[in-house]
């Protein structure tokens, strides 16, 4: 069993930046996979970025140039630096990890871009 816990989500305006936080309990690098999704209310939770099974990394077109995936297999950390912030970034954010026949959820963090 992994437990995520993800942090750094907040109000930013339009423009600004956040960085996105993703501590595993367990190793991360037999994960399959590992990325960040994000939901808005009433609306299917969506891909946002992920290091995906086949070793590549795999962005949202509407947040590529802006957001950046990266990880620590050390610390166990995957985060997400998101630039150039826009309101229709506003979602609740949850980190993702995946084995074989497993998938696990962070309870997520609320970023909002507003002015």
């Amino acid at each position: 069993q992994v437990q995520l816990v993800e942090s750094g989500g907040g109000l930013v305006q339009p423009g600004g930046s956040l960085r996105l936080s993703c501590a595993a309990s367990g190793s991360i690098v037999s994960m399959k996979a590992m990325g960040w999704y994000r939901q808005v209310p009433g609306k299917q939770r969506e891909l946002v970025a992920a290091f995906t099974r086949g070793g590549s990394t795999d962005y949202a077109d509407s947040v590529k140039g802006r957001f950046t995936i990266s990880r620590d297999n050390v610390k166990n950390m995957v985060y997400l630096q998101m630039n150039n912030l826009k309101p229709e970034d506003t979602a609740v954010y949850h980190c993702n990890a995946e084995t074989t026949y497993v998938r696990y959820w962070g309870q997520g963090t609320q970023v909002t871009v507003s002015s």
